[in-house]
């Protein structure tokens, strides 16, 4: 209503729920984009994982020299430390804080293996260690699964309040 005419302006009200709206799907695509970056993040690190994975087993089985094996581990586990802290960061900024819970302890490892200098595989007694460095990688990719999972789930379920 007119303070000065007393007289309702009919288009008031439809231009602030216009706003609302583009506010509501801007948001909502932000969140979407959100999704999709985490999920792009944790399949570069399934990959890395499984590559280190592939390699251990090429060892195992004797199709490559424990020299190239551990030369090839040790080129990616730096970078999948990086992309971790990373996406970590990442929740963190964003306020997804249940993301940000369960990817911590992943990240905390990582920290501690760096900290105490484990994180590179010793060309010398990769022998010794196959089993222990194949149980870690089968590990960390059982647990980012179950974070690709939940990135799945939150990027489905932003597809779906877009459509709403």
């Amino acid at each position: 209503m007119n303070k000065t005419t007393g007289v309702e302006n009919i288009n008031e009200e439809p231009g602030k729920h216009r706003e609302t709206r583009e506010r509501e799907k801007r948001r909502t695509m932000g969140t979407l984009w959100l999704w999709l970056l985490s999920f792009f993040f944790l399949v570069g690190l399934l990959c890395t994982l499984g590559f280190q994975l592939m390699c251990l087993v090429d060892l195992e089985f004797d199709y490559i020299n424990p020299y190239d094996s551990a030369s090839r581990i040790n080129g990616v586990v730096l970078p999948e430390f990086i992309v971790q802290g990373v996406l970590c960061f990442f929740f963190l900024l964003t306020r997804n804080w249940l993301m940000f819970v369960f990817s911590l302890p992943y990240l905390c490892y990582n920290v501690r293996l760096y900290m105490q200098r484990q994180h590179l595989v010793d060309v010398t007694e990769i022998y010794n260690q196959l089993r222990w460095e194949k149980k870690l990688r089968f590990f960390k990719i059982g647990y980012l699964i179950i974070l690709f999972f939940l990135s799945l789930y939150w990027l489905i379920s932003s597809i779906s309040e877009e459509d709403e």
